[in-house]
């Protein structure tokens, strides 16, 4: 696997990806008018298919949407994305209210529907854009994803899984939009793919 630099990446595309204005489940618009009291974070836990449609159902997210970051290449594509040189991953944009106990309900569900152990793959996804990540935008939110982590570890090794969380938690990633057709793409093909398989091992909040 070629590790992914700034210099060997694929270079820029000028034109940023458009998606539709609403989403496909609830409606609401996906990138304006949220409300103030609602914040964001961007989570990696392989497909990105079965990943938005856990945090869509739930009640305190506000709205979702898919796309690329962590990377080096702006406005990539999906087809740049499978080349594995854009250094981005997959991942659910989560909109939702900003208050710690609902943050935390948030990452109880990324942790425990994927398997944050595997490096660069989710199951039998490889690539980079299959890694466990978690991108935020807030000082405050990036202390309280690495606290847990912190404690997942701990639960994970209770329960006698003695492997390494390789979970990528960093400030201020970029984010792009996914083409339109992976938005809340299991909600427009309910029979399409769903990759999504925890540990088994559930996180104490």
């Amino acid at each position: 696997m070629i590790e992914v630099t700034e210099k060997n990446a694929l270079p820029d595309r000028i034109d940023e990806i458009q998606v539709d204005e609403c989403h496909f489940v609830n409606k609401k618009k996906v990138k304006s008018s949220y409300p103030t009291n609602f914040a964001e974070v961007f989570l990696g836990l392989g497909c990105f298919w079965g990943a938005e449609r856990l945090f869509w159902k739930l009640p305190y997210v506000h709205v979702t949407s898919v796309g690329y970051g962590g990377g080096y290449t702006k406005n990539s594509t999906y087809k740049d994305l499978c080349t594995g040189l854009t250094g981005h991953a997959e991942l659910v944009k989560v909109i939702f209210k900003n208050e710690d106990l609902i943050f935390q309900k948030i990452l109880k569900v990324f942790w425990e529907n994927h398997d944050p152990t595997q490096g660069m793959r989710q199951g039998n996804d490889i690539g980079t854009q299959y890694r466990s990540c978690i991108y935020l935008n807030d000082q405050k939110l990036y202390d309280v994803s690495n606290n847990l982590k912190e404690k997942y570890q701990h639960d994970l090794e209770k329960n006698n899984v003695n492997r390494i969380i390789t979970t990528e938690i960093k400030l201020n990633e970029m984010f792009y939009y996914a083409e339109d057709y992976h938005q809340q793409y299991l909600a427009k093909n309910p029979a399409g793919y769903c990759g999504i398989q925890g540990t088994g091992i559930n996180l104490t909040i």
